[in-house]
């Protein structure tokens, strides 16, 4: 039997994590980041999968994929998050624990910041630990998958 398959996904910017603004997001590039949650998922005994896209329509084919053969989802949709009831209707139509996640305080940023669009489809947020959101966030889904 194999192990249950979680996606995790990044929006626009998240790829120059390490280099962008890195008092607020770190200096850990998004593929370190992405190799420390993938051991975390396999001693967890989850099968990780990765993918980030600058483009909304790609993140959208990407949710669709997952339908049928994956478990749960983690996303940082960088600032899709505000705006982009697309992706909200997506999440929403695929019918997986989805969990939001940020690595900054949103709430301690921009007020535009504070309102996301996707947390009412999500069955969490997770924000403000830096790179270690997706590490908690990659514990919660094992527990409600």
């Amino acid at each position: 039997m194999s192990n249950p398959k979680i996606a995790v996904i990044n929006g626009p910017n998240i790829n120059l994590t390490g280099e962008r603004e890195p008092g607020i997001y770190g200096a850990d590039t998004l593929d370190s980041i992405n190799r420390e949650i993938a051991a975390h998922a396999e001693q967890l005994g989850l099968d990780c999968s990765f993918f980030q896209s600058n483009h909304e329509g790609a993140i959208i084919d990407y949710l669709h994929s997952l339908r049928h053969d994956y478990a749960g989802v983690i996303i940082n949709a960088g600032a899709y998050t505000h705006y982009s009831y697309a992706i909200r209707d997506a999440i929403s139509a695929i019918h997986l624990p989805c969990i939001e996640v940020h690595m900054s305080n949103v709430f301690s940023r921009d007020e535009f910041r504070h309102k996301s669009t996707i947390s009412a489809v999500c069955v969490g947020t997770i924000a403000g630990f830096g790179k270690n959101s997706y590490i908690l966030a990659t514990d919660a889904i094992k527990k409600l998958i």
